[in-house]
Formats: C-alpha cells, sequence, structure tokens
C-alpha cells in the first residue's frame, strides 16, 4: 500500500482459544489469529510473561540508550548455512556453536545490539540472581579441555576491543607477556565479567575460524543460561570474525517459546528464495551522526521514513528519523529487545494515533495496563469473537513498507481481576494490548530518559519474517513468511 492511497478498512482479529502450547500455523491472510495462552492478569505482576517480557524491553531499551564500556581470520567464501534458531521465554533467540578442539556445543543467544560473543566458562562459573534450574542445566565452556585455547595478551589488538588505547597506556603492568585485562558488560538488567581468549569457532553447518575471539565470562549477574553472540557492528562481531557479507534470520512465533521440537533459522549467507513467491524488500542501513562514538557504532540504523496507524500518518519528530551526533534519535533493528521500544515523544503520537482508530468501539482496560506497563490495552467485549483494529505500517526510504499483520503488534493479555470500584465488565474482559514499550512514568509523563536510539524495532514485531543483513550492500531486506520448521 502506497502512502498516498487511501486508508485501508479495519484488519479483523479473531481469537481462537486453543490449548496452551498449540502448534497450528498463524493464517498467512489479513484476518489474523493470537492465540490466548498466558496467565491471566491476577497474577502478581512480576509473574506474568507479559510483564516481564516488557520490563526486559524497557531494560534492554535502557542499555542501548546509554554507553557502556566492554565489549565492544576472515573465513573463505562459502555457501550459505543454516542453524536451528529458538525462542525463549526471557525474550531470546539461541543457537547452538561448537568451541574449541575437540568441539563444546555451547547454546548461545542471536544479539545484533551488541559485539562482543562471550560463554559461561570454567567450572567456576558463577551466576547471581540467574535461573537456578536453567543455570544448572546451561553447559559452560572449559578451556582447560580445548588443545587450541589460549588467553588474549594485554599487547594483542582484539584488547582495545573491550579496552580503551588511554586504559591500556595507563597500565603499568600492560606488557607482551601479560594478560589483557578483565572486561566487564553492563547490559539492562545485568552484566558479566571475565577475559578475552581466543579458540577455534565451528559455526553452524560447517564453518569455522581458528582463532576467534570471544569472552570467556567467569561472572555474571542476571543474564540468560546461555552465552551471547555478537551479531552487531564492528571487528569483534561473529559476521566480522566469520568474513560474512551476508547473515539473516527467520524468527519464530513467541508462542513455541521454549518449545524444542520447532524452531525458526539463522542463516549466514545468502537465503533460497521463500516458497510462495514473497519478495523481499530493501531498506537502505544507515551509519549513527555519532560515528564511531560507542555504543551507537554497533547498530544497524534503519532509514524510517513515516510510521502509519489505519493508513494515516502519525505526526512524529525529527528525533524518530534521524540521530544528531551526539546519538540520540534515528530507528534501530534489534534481536535482542523482545517489544519494540519508542521514546515518549515518538510512543504518544501513536498510541493516540492507535486510540482514535479504536474510537469509542471498544473501552481502555486500565488494570491490564497497569498489571502489565503495557498501552493503550482494551476489553473485549463479552461475548465477541472479534475486534476491528488498525492496521499499523513502518515505511522506509525507497518506498519499502513493512505492514505488520496484527499479532505482531497486538497481544491477549488473559482476563484482567475485579478492582473494587471499577466497571464489572471491563474488570472480567479480555485484556487486547499494544506491545510496544516507552519510557512513560507511572503519571503518563517521561520517566528517565536518555539519548539514544528513538525507536528500537524489537523481536516480537520481527516474528514470522525472515530479515537478511545485506552487509556489503549497506542495507536490510525483510518478507513476510512462515518461520517454524519441525527439528
Amino acid at each position: 500500500m502506497g502512502m498516498g492511497m487511501a486508508p485501508p478498512p479495519l484488519l479483523l482479529l479473531s481469537f481462537l482459544l486453543l490449548p496452551l502450547l498449540s502448534t497450528a500455523a498463524p493464517a498467512p491472510t489479513t484476518t489474523l489469529r493470537l492465540y490466548r495462552h498466558l496467565p491471566h492478569v491476577e497474577e502478581a505482576a512480576h509473574h506474568h510473561p507479559l510483564s516481564r517480557l516488557a520490563a526486559a524491553s524497557l531494560a534492554r531499551a535502557a542499555h542501548l540508550k546509554g554507553h557502556r564500556r566492554g565489549a565492544t581470520s576472515k573465513g573463505s567464501k562459502q555457501h550459505p548455512q543454516a542453524a536451528a534458531l529458538y525462542p525463549h521465554s526471557y525474550g531470546g533467540y539461541a543457537f547452538t556453536a561448537s568451541l574449541g578442539t575437540p568441539p563444546q556445543p555451547l547454546p548461545v543467544l542471536l544479539d545484533t545490539g551488541s559485539h562482543l560473543t562471550w560463554v559461561p566458562c570454567t567450572s567456576k562459573y558463577q551466576c547471581s540472581d540467574c535461573p537456578p534450574a536453567a543455570a544448572a542445566a546451561a553447559p559452560v565452556f572449559h578451556p582447560n579441555n580445548s588443545s587450541t585455547s589460549r588467553i588474549i595478551g594485554c599487547r594483542n589488538p582484539s584488547c582495545l576491543w573491550v579496552h580503551s588505547a588511554a586504559h591500556l597506556a595507563a597500565a603499568t603492568n600492560c606488557t607482551r607477556s601479560s594478560v589483557c585485562p578483565p572486561y566487564a558488560v553492563v547490559y539492562g538488567s545485568g552484566s558479566t565479567a571475565g577475559l578475552l581468549i581466543a579458540d577455534t569457532l565451528r559455526a553452524p553447518a560447517g564453518r569455522t575460524v581458528q582463532s576467534f575471539v570471544l569472552g570467556c565470562s567467569l561472572v555474571s549477574v542476571h543474564q540468560p543460561p546461555s552465552g551471547l553472540a555478537g551479531f552487531g557492528r564492528g571487528a569483534p562481531s561473529l559476521p566480522a570474525q566469520l568474513g560474512l557479507n551476508k547473515f539473516g534470520y527467520c524468527l519464530l512465533s513467541r508462542r513455541f517459546d521454549d518449545n524444542a521440537a520447532v524452531s525458526g533459522s539463522l542463516v549466514l549467507g545468502d537465503a533460497k528464495p521463500a516458497a510462495g513467491g514473497n519478495s523481499m524488500q530493501y531498506v537502505p542501513l544507515v551509519r549513527s551522526a555519532a560515528g564511531d562514538k560507542q555504543p551507537y557504532a554497533v547498530y544497524y540504523y534503519l532509514a524510517l521514513t513515516a510510521v502509519t496507524v489505519g493508513g494515516k500518518a502519525v505526526r512524529l519528530p525529527e528525533r524518530a528519523f534521524a540521530a544528531n551526533a551526539a546519538g540520540s534519535g534515528g530507528a534501530i533493528v534489534d534481536s535482542g529487545t523482545t517489544f519494540t521500544y519508542l521514546h515518549p515523544t515518538v510512543f504518544q503520537p501513536v498510541a493516540d494515533a492507535v486510540v482514535a482508530a479504536v474510537g469509542a468501539r471498544y473501552k481502555r482496560s486500565k488494570d491490564a495496563e497497569d498489571g502489565l506497563g503495557l498501552r493503550p490495552c482494551f476489553a473485549l467485549p463479552q461475548g465477541a469473537k472479534s475486534m476491528a483494529l488498525p492496521e499499523l505500517s513502518l515505511h522506509f526510504k525507497g518506498g519499502a513498507e513493512m505492514k505488520l499483520p496484527l499479532e505482531n503488534y497486538f497481544v491477549v493479555a488473559g482476563r484482567a481481576p475485579p478492582v473494587p470500584g471499577a466497571d464489572a465488565a471491563v474488570s472480567s474482559a479480555e485484556a487486547i494490548c499494544l506491545a510496544v514499550v516507552t519510557d512513560l512514568g507511572a503519571n503518563g509523563g517521561a520517566g528517565d530518559v536518555t539519548g539514544g536510539p528513538a525507536i528500537i524495532l524489537g523481536s516480537f514485531q520481527q516474528q514470522n519474517y525472515y530479515v537478511e543483513y545485506d552487509l556489503a550492500n549497506e542495507r536490510l531486506g525483510f518478507r513476510r513468511q512462515p518461520c517454524a520448521a519441525s527439528s
């Protein structure tokens, strides 16, 4: 749909009350399914999956928007290879890579918002405030069991990936024989620290780097039970060290969280054409006006030109479209953020447009909004089987349009609990919420807003899209396609 065309009719959203682990494929039509498989809102907010994911998305946004110091042998040309990519309930997508000689298989989270790869390391690895059962079952890397593992020295150029030249110059003990000082990477809600090492990485389906540099983490705080694979821009990243000109992924629907029987895919190289002939649309990747300033130089910025709700362009501030020299503003794509983040000055006009398009047809569900940290939320009228909700599209330079399916920007949150003095009909209704987060405070004002990207396109909005990072041509491609594949 072009920008100049008449607004499209409201899309129809149907709700099918299917079992918790239903594996039916979503219908590839404008009438799309959302599956109510989450606990009810009356459960404590910190136990609700949507609340956890919303909080994690905001923490991740704070991490991407703020400054952090940490992390920051090209292979020969090979045929593209694919690996299984699994979604997890803590919001990430993971794949398996093998490290060392003999190879030790390790799960790592795909992260396009950072460039250092790290793994839990040694039998003494400690993770505070981490899921105990999952952490106990997660494998760790044992460098002493690998004949090709070595510690990175202080004078090795790779040490500059995690420390500034000034810091190393000031270190009195930084010699050719000394070890690169420990790194510390701070994320939105946790951190990890350890030593840089180099070892043989056997990436999925045969790609190998003899001296792949990564973090051997010894201590972590509030991290998922796996390592992390940095796919952002920069020399430390996995694509750079593998010598890739292109990579892509197809993110499985979140309703398959932690289901080992079904996976999406990570493709290193060119992807095969999609069945059904859906063509790829391309968006220019742009560099931040902040130049090499960290962390912004790591991100993939998109040439966004407009956001439409119900076919009508939303009036947005300039910061939504371009970053300034300080790194404030612009839109990035990120596999590690679950729900898309919008700066308050961008979120409010978008939310207002959604509310205006819905009109008086549905009542707001304040209980769901307060309990989940998502807004706006609407109550499904009792007895109703469908709702008419507005279309949401992203428009990019060159004419590409990402017309999101409804299940990628609205979520069903279960039934809101009765609240004394509240409208009983609203309190007992299903809550349907916009799956976008912002820094709005409790009273609707801006919270702790810093610089950094104004828009972070999260993985929830990328479900059932094949997303291609064409690094050689500085562009991002996308096409809708089913991502579920039995493993």
